[in-house]
């Protein structure tokens, strides 16, 4: 019988306990190989009875040693996740307590608190703050609604009198929108009559959500004129546990991918994700 223990530790040594990334750049590359350790966590031979993931953490930022006051607040990125529960959003990037300054709402929504909420981040826990990270998830709920709506726009009757889920559905339909533009583009008229169109659509519009929001993001932080904070997205594949942002030449690029610049490069995006080997498997899925 094989065990898997995720261990979140303490130690006295205060070598043990991992220093805050001093630029952005530090700050991605720490998300990112987070997560190749948690994605490969299963990938171990048979014969290897006992897997151990450990995360250090320092007990200061739960209040749980004697002397220690309040904690104080130093996450080193803030993250617009889904509220899907299939994504734990510390769990998948190794992180513990005090590490991610995290939001969730359905579909990676930039709503006015939630702009709110991250620019409280960047306005005040600037001294540790590097990175924003938008991560939208594979199968999510809200792009699935949307999409379901584009193509058949009978299912937005139900929706009509409930406003709150109307406004997730109503900028999500933009989203997927240029999406089906982009598929038919890549793959012709009749993409639209295979069997994986509906759910190469949904993929298609997840990551290009997640990009978006990275972008408004980004744009926020320019017109404040913050520096030294940078806006990166990705989709979590909860089938394989792993990030996954295609860009232009890399179309297939795991990790974390820097939001768009400007329109030229939104554009080569939709490129690179259309000419993905993920979108175009699932395009040509037999069911």
């Amino acid at each position: 019988m094989k065990t898997f223990d995720i261990t979140y530790r303490y130690s006295s040594d205060d070598v043990a306990i991992r220093p805050t990334p001093p630029d952005s750049h530090a700050a991605l590359l720490r998300l990112e190989q987070g997560n190749k350790s948690f994605a490969t966590l299963l990938d171990h031979d048979e014969e290897t009875s006992a897997v151990q993931q450990i995360i250090p953490v320092d007990l200061r930022d739960l209040g749980l040693l004697a002397d220690s006051a309040v904690p104080k607040q130093r996450p080193f990125a803030a993250v617009l996740g889904c509220s899907d529960a299939r994504v734990p959003v510390e769990l998948i990037f190794n992180e513990g307590p005090n590490d991610l300054f995290v939001v969730r709402v359905a579909g990676n929504g930039l709503g006015i608190e939630v702009l709110g909420s991250l620019k409280y981040a960047v306005e005040n826990l600037g001294g540790s703050l590097k990175l924003i990270v938008v991560l939208g998830h594979s199968g999510c709920g809200a792009l699935t609604t949307a999409v379901d709506v584009f193509l058949n726009p009978r299912e937005y009757l139900p929706l009509a009198t409930k406003r709150s889920l109307r406004s997730i559905l109503d900028g999500a339909l933009v989203v997927v929108q240029t999406s089906e533009r982009k598929l038919v583009a890549a793959f012709g008229p009749t993409v639209v009559h295979r069997p994986g169109y509906r759910k190469a659509l949904i993929e298609t519009s997840v990551v290009t959500n997640a990009a978006l929001a990275a972008y408004s993001i980004q744009e926020e932080l320019r017109t404040n004129a913050y520096t030294g904070i940078e806006a990166v997205y990705g989709v979590y594949l909860l089938e394989s546990r792993a990030i996954w942002a295609p860009r232009s030449g890399d179309v297939d690029g795991s990790g974390l991918a820097a939001a768009p610049r400007d329109l030229a490069a939104f554009v080569d995006l939709g490129d690179a994700i259309v000419q993905s080997q993920r979108i175009e498997s699932l395009v040509n899925a037999k069911e």
